[in-house]
């Protein structure tokens, strides 16, 4: 019986650059598919993904923290601060992107312990609550507009509406990443860099989508909690 080869085992193989055999006992192409070959490295790395993902991240962090600082600093100064009535399905889209975090969690773990079946269900239903977190937020405008609180009725539902929206579509962009990924688990890697671009590009998504959970939850406390 053969023995169980995990996808670390793949990348040591890859970066020692294998024997002389065109393929290892995995099926990957030594040389040929980006592989190392005669002592050269591999022309890909997924640090690369994770170094975009985390500049990313950090351009991101950079405005909420400023819009954050801006609310703070707005509801203590002038008399025209009226908090509005926290639509509850915020609730519901909070709980929803928790979930989806661990789903993305599993599906990156499965990926990493090469079960791709388990990889690419979970893979589809983190996108799915993606979606569904998305359409919990258009029912909570919706539900402020039948209050009749809009964008310009006063600075906390202008600051409640650029929250949203500003989170709304950052997230969007991680929905985008998780469909590439959907798409692309049909379709087999049989070189070592095609088996590095598909890790570290799941890797990169998963790094974002925490982020963006996290991200939420922050801005969930202080829309609630400082008004």
């Amino acid at each position: 019986m053969a023995a169980t080869v995990t996808s670390t085992d793949r990348l040591i193989d890859a970066t020692m650059g294998g024997g002389p055999s065109s393929r290892d006992g995995n099926g990957f192409h030594k040389n040929g598919g980006g592989g190392a070959e005669d002592g050269h490295p591999l022309r890909f790395s997924p640090a690369r993904y994770r170094i975009g993902v985390w500049v990313a991240i950090g351009s991101i962090l950079m405005l909420f923290v400023a819009l954050s600082s801006s609310y703070i600093v707005r509801s203590a100064s002038g008399d025209d601060w009226r908090p509005i009535q926290m639509p509850k399905v915020l609730w519901l889209s909070t709980v929803v992107i928790l979930i989806s975090s661990f789903t993305m969690e599993i599906s990156r773990r499965s990926l990493k312990a090469l079960n791709d079946a388990a990889y690419g269900r979970w893979l589809a239903i983190t996108l799915i609550l993606g979606l569904g977190f998305l359409a919990s937020q258009l029912m909570a405008w919706r539900q402020l507009v039948r209050q009749g609180v809009y964008m310009s009725s006063n600075p906390h539902s202008s600051f409640f509406y650029l929250f949203t929206a500003a989170h709304g579509l950052h997230l969007f962009g991680g929905i985008l990443a998780l469909g590439y990924l959907v798409m692309r688990t049909t379709r087999k890697r049989d070189t070592v860099e095609g088996e590095l671009k598909r890790v570290g590009a799941a890797e990169a998504t998963t790094i974002y989508w925490h982020f963006m959970d996290g991200l939420w939850v922050a801005l969930f406390l202080l829309l609630f909690f400082w008004k």
